[in-house]
């Protein structure tokens, strides 16, 4: 059967928090061992359902990310297999700290990313679709995306970099990050996205996953 996408208002999970377009979540658990016999069980679960999460297992902590790919986004196979994992993590007392979760991407403005885009995908070793934005499928690397910019002036910024955080978590660090020295470029998109710089003018984006369409 085909899973259909859902939208963020379409997920109630307390432990997980929706970001570019997946379900995340960070699981303290009590120890490597614990945490590897942990994923083992998962891994059963998602036999079972033949759906499978991204996993990053770490001393005292395991890190999921869910999404169906087929489909580019979240299904309902993702929010059943994040509440049987939330089930297994709390019948073994581990806590969930969804307020980690979050997502580093690289931006490049440029007025030509056709031109440009095969030269990144190269040297970065990443995979081109030929979309807007060259991918690591093994998620070891930040993904990069083109943005379209009319700007071909030779001292623009051509790089920032968009963090994309819970939202819960994004005031505490826009107000941290203008704490620590940087200005607010812009807060016409928000919830959706601020733009910040430090003190040399180089920007950055605090994302949300509100306020998208």
């Amino acid at each position: 059967m085909t899973q259909h996408t859902l939208q963020v208002a379409d997920v109630d999970l307390p432990d997980w928090r929706w970001i570019l377009s997946a379900l995340r979540t960070h699981f303290r658990t009590d120890g490597f061992t614990a945490g590897a016999l942990f994923v083992a069980d998962v891994a059963r679960i998602a036999d079972e359902l033949n759906h499978h999460p991204d996993v990053a297992l770490r001393y005292g902590e395991v890190i999921f990310t869910l999404s169906s790919h087929d489909v580019g986004g979240v299904t309902e196979r993702d929010v059943q297999l994040a509440e049987r994992i939330s089930a297994l993590a709390a019948e073994r007392g581990f806590v969930a700290h969804p307020e980690r979760a979050q997502t580093l991407e690289l931006a490049l403005d440029t007025p030509a990313y056709d031109v440009v885009r095969p030269f990144w995908a190269a040297v970065l070793g990443l995979d081109d679709d030929g979309g807007d934005d060259v991918v690591d499928r093994a998620g070891l690397l930040p993904v990069l995306w083109f943005q379209k910019t009319d700007s071909a002036a030779a001292d623009r910024q051509r790089f920032h970099l968009d963090i994309t955080v819970p939202p819960e978590v994004a005031t505490a660090r826009i107000n941290a990050a203008l704490a620590a020295g940087g200005t607010l470029v812009s807060d016409d998109e928000a919830p959706s996205f601020v733009v910040l710089a430090d003190a040399d003018g180089n920007k950055a984006c605090v994302c949300t996953a509100l306020a998208r369409d």
